[in-house]
């Protein structure tokens, strides 16, 4: 399976994409994950949502939103009312931040095998 993040952007108004996103795949919704990391002394927040593959595909789109949003904000407020709606778990995990590594690719990587470590997308077959 071949799984791949899809950067919205760092989540000021593309949250609200990602909410849509989310709503909109409800059936194909698979988990909300919440990535925490700190970053110039205080703490920022990824949001991402894991999409089950579309039919017979081997994709699995992971969504995100990179670091803009702050913890225990109006923002962080919507993304778990809409785990709520949907019925969903969100996810939080604390990770490194993505400006320690060379590449953004590296940094998804990285995320990657954390991901599949906590068992919220399948492991790499």
């Amino acid at each position: 399976m071949i799984q791949r993040f899809i950067e919205l952007g760092e989540g000021y108004s593309d949250l609200y994409e990602l909410i849509e996103l989310a709503k909109t795949n409800a059936n194909r919704l698979s988990k909300m994950v919440i990535l925490k990391t700190n970053k110039k002394d205080h703490t920022v927040c990824s949001f991402s949502i894991v999409l089950q593959p579309a039919g017979d595909s081997n994709f699995q789109p992971i969504y995100i939103c990179r670091e803009g949003i702050r913890e225990q904000s109006k923002r962080w407020d919507l993304f778990l009312q809409c785990a709520e709606q949907l019925g969903k778990e969100v996810h939080t995990l604390e990770v490194r931040p993505s400006n320690g590594f060379n590449e953004i690719e590296l940094y998804y990587q990285y995320l990657t095998g954390i991901l599949r470590l906590q068992n919220i997308i399948p492991k790499w077959q």
